[in-house]
């Protein structure tokens, strides 16, 4: 059985890492890897594959960046030549980036089967185009890998059908669980002058926090106050660096005395950094579950979240752009209430094993759907 396993950005990697290994170790299935090149940032991108020890991809399709049709048409273009050639009996797809629906579109369109890792995820704010891909890529896709049940449960007020939906956890947690112990001989705290459990995290990307100036103005001041108070430590994602150079915003963070402004680091560091945080201020959905897995306060910088099941179960607080409410909410946590969270079913480090048994269930999916 041949399978497509396509990545693009960041959080494809440790998604997709643990579901290829266990793939190459069964007999029956000979997994391809694509490389759509939505991400090409070394720090975003070619870093992962040496800290994940995968190989190289057996396809790199160089995209690049773009506006959003203009990327997601590229990506098409590319990506339907690769079927043709490849012919293959499934395509994975995982999240929620524009080389998810851009291939999973594709495949439709040539009725080949599509599986959607970390399906059934709302957030149901459409003005976010990741919300766009979700709901499309769920919409066509044959088989649908969730990783917890309130995503089952979206699924099916959306008219999908049972037999298409599969419970498997977070693959997500299969690489964080692998590679955790590595991580730990990270030497990035050192390199950063930073102690265990005495400074924040951030990371911030998300166009309407970035791009827009008059939220990313609130969210600076922000943190102008939090850093008095503790180290602040922030591995800047290349759209954050693009607008406080547009917006002439750089002076700001030059001021902050207790403010570490780095280049995007590697999946090891950033785990080590992570998981030693005090607490962490973020607008990535990822980084809600593993905050959520290591125990840490999350204070994500959203209105809303496709992942509520951080915040049921979990150690996520929605705090939005509000700049007093994102202060006061911090000096709670600094002053030692932390909210306490539980780790979700599945999210266990054996996702790609139920994934890999789904797979097996579905070899004539391709016979059938023909």
């Amino acid at each position: 059985m041949k399978v497509i396993l396509v990545v693009g950005a960041r959080p494809n990697y440790m998604k997709i890492a643990p579901v290829y290994f266990t793939l190459k170790s069964e007999q029956e299935f000979e997994p391809i890897l694509i490389h759509t090149g939505q991400h090409y940032d070394n720090n975003l991108s070619e870093i992962f594959f040496n800290e994940l020890g995968l190989p190289k991809p057996n396809i790199y399709l160089g995209v690049g960046s773009g506006m959003h049709g203009q990327q997601t048409a590229r990506i098409m273009i590319e990506f339907e030549k690769v079927l043709f050639k490849e012919n293959p009996d499934l395509v994975m797809v995982a999240g929620d980036v524009n080389s998810t629906i851009a291939c999973a579109l594709d495949s439709a369109k040539l009725h080949i089967p599509v599986a959607h890792l970390e399906a059934g995820l709302r957030s149901y704010d459409r003005q976010m185009p990741e919300e766009i891909n979700r709901v499309l890529t769920d919409s066509i896709s044959d088989i649908l890998l969730t990783p917890s049940l309130d995503a089952n449960e979206n699924l099916k007020k959306e008219g999908i059908t049972d037999d298409k939906i599969f419970f498997v956890g977070n693959a997500m947690i299969d690489s964080l669980r692998k590679y955790e112990s590595l991580a730990e001989k990270s030497d990035v705290l050192d390199r950063l002058c930073l102690s265990k459990y005495k400074y924040g995290l951030i990371t911030l990307h998300r166009p309407r926090n970035v791009d827009n100036k008059q939220n990313f103005e609130k969210i600076i001041t922000t943190f102008e106050q939090i850093e008095k108070k503790i180290p602040l430590v922030f591995p800047i994602h290349p759209r954050s660096r693009k607008t406080i150079e547009k917006f002439s915003l750089k002076s700001r963070f030059d001021n902050m005395k207790n403010f570490i402004l780095i280049e995007p680091v590697g999946y090891l560091d950033f785990l080590k950094l992570e998981k030693y945080a005090k607490l962490v201020l973020t607008d990535s959905g990822g980084i809600q579950e593993e905050t959520t897995v290591f125990g840490v306060p999350c204070l994500t910088i959203r209105e809303n979240t496709e992942r509520p099941i951080t915040i049921s179960q979990g150690t996520n607080q929605l705090v939005g752009t509000d700049t007093q409410k994102i202060i006061k909410t911090t000096e709670s946590i600094l002053d030692g209430y932390c909210k306490r969270g539980t780790i979700p079913k599945f999210w266990d480090g054996k996702s790609a094993i139920r994934i890999v048994e789904v797979f097996k269930k579905c070899t004539n999916i391709r016979r059938e759907k023909k």
